[in-house]
């Protein structure tokens, strides 16, 4: 497994400022350093989600330096899907200073549950918002969809489909579910993120299971931004970004 996928990066990670979590962004970076990863995402939850995601906390964000222990900061946001319509708790002010919008489903009340074709319309509609990079654990048992249609769509909009490590442990049923989203992101050569989705800054650069997963699969590493130096970097280009 060790020369499967070595990642660089993690693109998804939560600070205090998510309430739920419990490091800062120091020691989020300083733990990526640790890890030997070049760079590091704060994602921190969008509003809708109950603690004190203000909005400010992100028109800021510019604040932040560049580089942090030594590893390249990316300033980001967690948006929460908040109907079957696709729409997101963010605005264009909130993300004009940000290099990475994740668009996720939460429960408790941020997102409701529904039939199958509505959670599929919902992410269909997210997956065609330009302002959305990522689509966040899609694994999620709570709001299951037609996995298929979406890849397919998200391979048609350049969407990157997170493997989410966070997930096995926190919703449980999500390794068959993710699974099959990495199959079909494998068929339509759909590029994957690998992020720990860590709360806590020791788990940051964790992706042991994603990466099994992936590798049972015979998965690309050319299909995953943050498999090495040279995939982040072709990733990064893309939308104008450098290490």
């Amino acid at each position: 497994m060790m020369n499967y996928i070595q990642p660089v990066a993690d693109l998804h990670t939560h600070t205090l400022y998510s309430m739920h979590a419990y490091s800062t962004i120091g020691e989020n970076a300083a733990a990526a350093a640790r890890q030997g990863l070049l760079a590091i995402a704060m994602t921190d939850h969008a509003p809708a989600i109950p603690e004190p995601s203000h909005r400010w906390h992100f028109t800021h964000m510019n604040l932040l330096p560049p580089h942090i222990a030594g590893v390249r900061v990316f300033r980001g946001i967690e948006a929460n899907v908040l109907d079957f319509d696709g729409r997101l708790d963010i605005d264009d002010g909130m993300i004009r200073n940000l290099d990475i919008v994740i668009a996720s489903m939460h429960g408790g009340g941020i997102m409701k549950e529904g039939t199958k074709e509505e959670i599929t319309a919902a992410w269909m509609a997210v997956a065609n918002d330009a302002r959305v990079d990522v689509i966040g654990h899609p694994g999620t048992p709570m709001f299951t969809f037609d996995y298929e249609t979406v890849v397919r769509e998200c391979a048609r909009q350049g969407k990157i489909i997170e493997i989410n490590e966070n997930s096995f442990n926190a919703r449980e049923g999500s390794l068959e579910n993710c699974t099959r989203i990495a199959y079909y992101c494998k068929k339509y050569g759909v590029r994957v993120m690998l992020s720990s989705d860590a709360h806590f800054h020791e788990y940051v650069g964790k992706f042991d299971r994603s990466i099994l997963m992936l590798k049972e699969l015979a998965f690309p590493i050319d299909l995953v931004i943050n498999a090495n130096r040279q995939n982040l970097e072709t990733y990064l280009k893309e939308k104008n970004l450098a290490l």
